[in-house]
């Protein structure tokens, strides 16, 4: 009966090997050594497999969430990596501990204070707990009692560094997205074949994922002040390309703008007042630094992208940028337009 019920039924991906194993023998009525021969290995193997699960199954979460997953419908909806890195960031604290009531909905994680007294604490989602405990990454001082108590595992532990590090590249990726491609229509890249810098379509700027990087001392790479700073050049330079095609005036030539700063030269300030503001705010920042922003602020170029057409070394980019910003910055602040512009 459990066998037809169960006929045909799949198992997350996200769910560890040795309980998808588990699940399609003791549920779904799978021969041993048909999983065997799917994953071209030993049958003995995939029994270690069950026999480890199943003595796995007097943790009451492990138990919850194997039945979860054989009813149909359940585990749906997983928890995310980002709950999951959040859960494991506050269990890996000293003294830090999961209290969960059996048949309840949700947790709380608590930690002793130096009084040994409890914090407040963090509520955790039942099905985050089942998560944490099917992977192995919590682990139950005892299995009998009303109110039970998880800790973080070494497997945990390790789970939280991968899970972090995926965080981190992907914000760098975010900052280092390269600018185009080959082929792409026009006003998609940052150049074009008459060297005239194309409008770059609507995305997060290089800037925003920089700051979510931290430095040495683990503070933002990029404060408060250098975002905004960025933030209202970009604004500026978004009103200037809408505002010229409305006045019938030609579009701005933003590399004889660079020419002229770096060759020492007054700058074009005719045009509209937001053309103007950032011809004067890149001329404020003077050569190199000018090019840097105006790529990265407004045509939002990766930093990988922006390396390769200044000449300069890997890597080298977000610590020129973060200059440029400082300097950005101050002259925001001595004309008194540091606040947003649009909105």
């Amino acid at each position: 009966m459990t066998d037809r019920k169960h006929a045909g039924r799949a198992v997350p991906s996200w769910v560890p090997l040795d309980v998808r194993n588990y699940v399609f023998h003791t549920e779904m009525g799978q021969p041993i050594r048909v999983l065997a021969r799917s994953q071209a290995c030993h049958a003995s193997t995939i029994m270690r497999q069950v026999r480890k699960v199943e003595q796995r199954r007097d943790d009451p979460l492990v138990d919850r969430a194997i039945k979860a997953l054989a009813e149909e419908g359940s585990a749906a909806h997983p928890a995310t990596e980002l709950e999951l890195m959040q859960a494991l960031r506050r269990l890996a604290m000293p003294d830090a501990l999961l209290a969960i009531a059996l048949g309840m909905e949700q947790g709380v994680i608590l930690q002793d204070t130096p009084k040994g007294d409890h914090d407040h604490g963090t509520k955790l989602p039942s099905e985050t707990a089942m998560t944490l405990a099917l992977r192995g990454w919590i682990a139950a001082g005892q299995t009998v009692g009303r109110v039970l108590r998880y800790r973080i595992t070494p497997a945990g532990r390790v789970a939280l560094r991968e899970l972090t590090a995926q965080g981190e590249n992907h914000a760098r990726a975010m900052a280092e997205a390269p600018a185009g491609f080959e082929g792409a229509p026009k006003g998609v890249g940052v150049w074009d074949d008459k060297h005239v810098m194309a409008r770059m379509p609507s995305q997060d700027s290089p800037v925003v994922g920089l700051s979510r990087r931290k430095d040495r001392d683990g503070q933002p790479f990029l404060n408060r002040s250098m975002v905004r700073a960025a933030e209202r050049l970009r604004e500026d330079y978004e009103l200037a390309q809408v505002g010229r095609p409305a006045a019938g005036e030609p579009p701005k030539d933003w590399e004889a703008v660079l020419s002229a700063i770096q060759n020492h030269q007054p700058v074009d300030t005719t045009g509209n007042g937001a053309a103007v503001q950032v011809a004067q705010a890149l001329a404020f920042l003077g050569p190199g630094l000018s090019e840097i922003a105006l790529r990265c602020c407004c045509l939002l170029e990766g930093l990988e992208t922006t390396e390769k057409h200044m000449g300069w070394a890997a890597r080298s980019g977000k610590v020129v940028l973060r200059i440029a910003l400082q300097r950005l910055v101050l002259h925001y602040e001595a004309t008194g337009e540091l606040g947003p512009k649009i909105g």
